[in-house]
């Protein structure tokens, strides 16, 4: 029994019944698929029936299924909003692998015929690409090793290995649907694919390019991490104890191309997806409004002092510098998706923002940047036509954050793939000025392009942020 809980909680117990038949493996089992995708899977089957049962996979460690299993693989999704919270029992989920246990097993999971789609959540680095060129790494140590394993350990390489399997097998490829908040994601993808299975064997590529599908999505839902504290308000609300609970707001989006092998797709259209031609348009919109706002937030609310995002907008400071981020600078980078209004966009933004019941940690938001920033930043800032000083801000409030030391001179936890070669870049300078340059001149982030044109603005940031603090450095944006 988990400390705090009561002591007569039921179990959480699966509904008994027949079960569906796996229709999707899901790459990357974390808090925002159980969150999103699979709710949405699960109310496809029960509106329009199907087999679209979800086999799930760790691709790293067995937390999440170690926790699930003894429930069935059943979870709470716990819907926190302002006016309080509401819960629901998600069956959708079959089973969880663990890959580095087993990864001949979930290579044939992925080759069963009754598989006609894998999803993937594996977060911007786990396609082991250059964010700045979009080209496979292949000396990626995980690509460089799957080049010529046939037990996988990369997110393309399993993909891969599992077409290969379908191909020699006779069996039709299954649709790769990423739900990564990565630009033209479904394009990423298919090129990691692609470049792998060149390298392995260009027969088989050539067999990827002409029959498998690569739809591009856009995802929504602010999910936050989990805490201890959250199984308890769980077991509070349902009187079951659940050991993998998942919180998230009430929020949700979901814009898929409908490009799938074959047509095999779930229902999804009838529980509120939206299935377009072409998401482009969605997912810049959503790149560069909520996940620009948000890791501007994050970074420069982190230095603050803000623990949550929450915290950081009920500061009027920030939460009129979110406002200047969307009309003055994000917006009018922007063509507005057909039949969406952008002043209306970031109201409820602002709205979720706010919300008290989520609290998204500043610190959590923040990882992982190196491969954040191209999409969610730099993007809008090549395209801008007029100054955005506090664009430049938050990019300078990234490479402060970097540096590994706050405005306090506490230690700050960088969780980064390239969190060493950051902390080497800053250290290497003394100045705010060598401190921008130096990481400005990391082309796995910032191209030459680019670099050129934010050293100016970015360094004056900089400056800004060691003379005032970042509180102040955001209210002189505002003035």
């Amino acid at each position: 029994m988990e400390a705090g809980l009561p002591a007569d909680l039921s179990p959480l117990v699966r509904s008994a019944g027949p079960r569906p038949g796996v229709g999707i493996v899901h790459l990357g089992l974390g808090a925002f698929f159980r969150a999103h995708g699979a709710v949405y899977v699960a109310e496809a089957m029960a509106a329009s029936g199907g087999d679209w049962g979800i086999l799930a996979a760790s691709l790293k460690s067995p937390g999440t299924r170690d926790s699930l299993a003894p429930q069935s693989f059943a979870y709470t999704a716990l819907e926190a909003g302002p006016e309080g919270d509401t819960a629901r029992l998600v069956e959708v989920i079959e089973d969880v692998l663990v890959a580095p246990e087993d990864p001949a097993a979930l290579v044939a999971a992925m080759a069963d015929p009754g598989v006609k789609i894998v999803t993937l959540t594996v977060t911007e680095k786990g396609y082991c690409h250059n964010p700045a060129t979009g080209d496979l790494n292949l000396d990626h140590p995980d690509i460089a090793r799957d080049l010529n394993d046939p037990l996988p350990r990369s997110a393309p390489g399993f993909l891969v290995r599992a077409l290969q399997a379908r191909r020699r097998a006779g069996v039709r490829p299954f649709t790769v649907l990423t739900c990564d908040n990565l630009p033209h994601n479904g394009a990423v993808v298919r090129r990691a694919v692609l470049d792998l299975a060149q390298a392995i064997d260009p027969d088989l590529a050539a067999w990827i390019a002409a029959e498998g599908r690569f739809p591009s999505t856009m995802v929504d839902r602010i999910v936050p991490a989990t805490k201890p504290a959250d199984l308890a308000r769980v077991a509070a609300l349902t009187g079951r104890q659940d050991a993998a609970p998942v919180i998230h707001e009430p929020f949700r989006q979901w814009v898929v191309e409908d490009d799938f092998v074959d047509g095999a797709r779930p229902d999804l259209g009838a529980v509120g997806v939206q299935l377009v031609r072409d998401v482009a348009p969605f997912e810049l919109m959503k790149l560069r409004m909520l996940n620009g706002t948000h890791s501007s937030l994050a970074y420069l609310g982190y230095l603050a002092g803000h623990e949550t995002i929450s915290d950081t907008v009920a500061d009027p400071v920030f939460a009129d510098f979110a406002r200047h981020l969307w009309s003055r600078e994000i917006m009018p980078t922007l063509n507005a998706p057909q039949g969406t209004d952008l002043g209306a966009y970031a109201d409820a933004l602002l709205k979720r923002y706010q919300n008290p019941a989520i609290r998204h940690l500043t610190w959590q938001i923040a990882m992982d940047g190196s491969q954040k920033l191209p999409q969610r930043m730099l993007g809008t800032l090549g395209d801008a036509s007029t100054p955005c000083p506090g664009l430049c801000l938050a990019v300078a409030g990234w490479m402060r954050y970097v540096g590994g030391i706050d405005e306090t001179g506490a230690v700050i936890d960088v969780r980064d793939p390239l969190s060493a070669e950051l902390k080497r870049l800053s250290d290497s300078a003394d100045t705010p000025a060598d401190k921008v340059a130096a990481l400005l001149g990391l082309r796995a982030v910032f191209s030459e392009t680019i670099a050129a044109r934010l050293q100016a603005p970015v360094t004056a940031a900089y400056h800004a942020l060691v003379a005032k603090g970042a509180r102040d450095a955001v209210r002189e944006v505002l003035s």
